[in-house]
């Protein structure tokens, strides 16, 4: 795949058990937990940082579509994680995630077979599927077990004939 699109709440953060636009900002590190004004633990999932690493280091496109309701609060929450650098493109805002992929295939010239996307809302992901591109249900956070198998996918389908397993 050369573009991995990812949604935000309860995919590559948990929001304190909620969506970040039920959060309460400013938010502040405590203690090395970043925390709302009602003291609710947000925090990205343990390999999170370490896919989107993966992923740039090994020439891949990066997106976010996120339906919130609070993109400054999202856009600030990726900051603090300091992982907003590691996106091409990003959709967020309410609406359809259609709309979000229409953009994103056009801002980055991307085609469908070459796009994989990951979500934790069941329709979400029958949404962009009913499109043509691939999409992965999400249940417990971003793992690298969900996203391993799109990278070997990759190697083996830019390989001759000749050379793919």
């Amino acid at each position: 795949m050369k573009l991995f699109v990812f949604d935000l709440d309860f995919t590559i953060w948990n929001a304190g058990g909620t969506w970040c636009d039920s959060t309460h900002p400013p938010f502040a590190w405590k203690e090395g937990k970043l925390k709302d004004q009602e003291n609710r633990w947000i925090y990205l999932y343990p390999e999170v940082k370490e896919i989107l690493s993966e992923l740039k280091a090994e020439g891949h496109m990066i997106a976010i579509a996120s339906r919130t309701n609070a993109p400054t609060i999202a856009k600030q929450l990726l900051h603090m994680f300091e992982i907003d650098h590691f996106f091409d493109a990003r959709e967020i805002y309410p609406g359809s995630k259609l709309t979000h992929f229409d953009r994103i295939m056009k801002e980055l010239k991307v085609a469908k077979n070459d796009i994989v996307f990951f979500d934790d809302e069941y329709r979400n992901v029958e949404d962009i599927r009913s499109i043509g591109i691939e999409s992965v249900l999400v249940t417990n956070g971003l793992t690298k077990d969900l996203v391993k198998p799109y990278l070997t996918r990759t190697i083996a389908r830019d390989l001759p004939q000749s050379e793919a397993c």
